[in-house]
């Protein structure tokens, strides 16, 4: 159960579960990689979560609050599951700046474990953790676990015809105590069931090498619907065990 534990809560929070840790040496490597963006409305996002393991299936729900304003944002979702109850709390918020999201901290908790934080110090250039003593420089760009989705959307927002089948879009992302580079690439486009009846969705793959065993993402983003993503779905890369979460209704603030 410990997994599917951790394996929702990744899920629900719009995240990856933890990553391998990036080589100190290779810390100071990533590029800083500046796009035209168009962030999406301020919303309320409610999904419903269902996931497998060894045959076993849970039902559960989550709400993900999306708001920009001012030159600022704030993102954070809850997660819940039948018996468990509350699986999962995160948070990112920030500026924006010429990159886009400009996050200031990143906070995650988990069920059962204490909260950790990532700060991201913009006058000291300096990426940090609560839980560790590991350090990234800021260079431009960098998102963490929460803002990656919508940074994400904003950039397909902005590139239009060149968010295409084929397409690979690099990111650096930070996670609750390491950071490390992420690489999605474009599907396709497919039709998506939801509570709001059926989308058309374009579909990116966050995947993995061969054999490895992190866990894969997969988002639906909708053009129709702000490029809102409506559909996830996380699968564990050496059991097959997968998390999926649907939407089921937009509320715009």
């Amino acid at each position: 159960m410990n997994t599917l534990i951790k394996a929702t809560a990744a899920a629900l929070a719009l995240t990856l579960a933890a990553a391998p840790a990036v080589r100190a040496q290779d810390a100071g490597e990533h590029p800083a990689v500046k796009r035209p963006f168009d962030l999406p409305p301020s919303a309320d996002l409610a999904y419903a979560i269902s996931a497998t393991q060894r045959g076993l299936a849970l039902k559960g729900d989550a709400v993900i609050t999306w708001r920009a304003d001012t030159g600022k944002y704030a993102a954070s979702a809850e997660s819940r599951v039948a018996i468990m109850g509350k699986l999962t709390e995160n948070r990112s918020n920030g500026t924006v700046d010429s990159y886009g999201l400009a996050p200031a901290e990143f906070y995650d908790k988990r069920i059962r474990k204490e909260p950790v934080t990532a700060t991201f110090d913009r006058d000291a250039r300096t990426i940090s953790f609560s839980d560790g003593d590991k350090t990234y420089p800021i260079k431009g760009g960098e998102q963490d676990r929460v803002s990656i989705s919508w940074q994400l959307v904003a950039v397909a927002r902005a590139a239009k015809d060149k968010f295409k089948p084929g397409s690979e879009w690099k990111f650096f992302v930070v996670g609750p105590r390491d950071a490390d580079p992420w690489t999605f690439r474009v599907v396709g486009n497919e039709k998506i069931q939801t509570g709001m009846g059926e989308v058309e969705a374009v579909h990116v793959s966050r995947g993995t090498p061969p054999g490895s065993r992190e866990q894969t993402l997969d988002m639906w983003l909708a053009p129709g619907n702000e490029w809102y993503p409506v559909k996830l779905r996380f699968t564990e890369g050496d059991r097959g065990e997968v998390v999926e979460q649907v939407l089921q209704k937009i509320t715009k603030k």
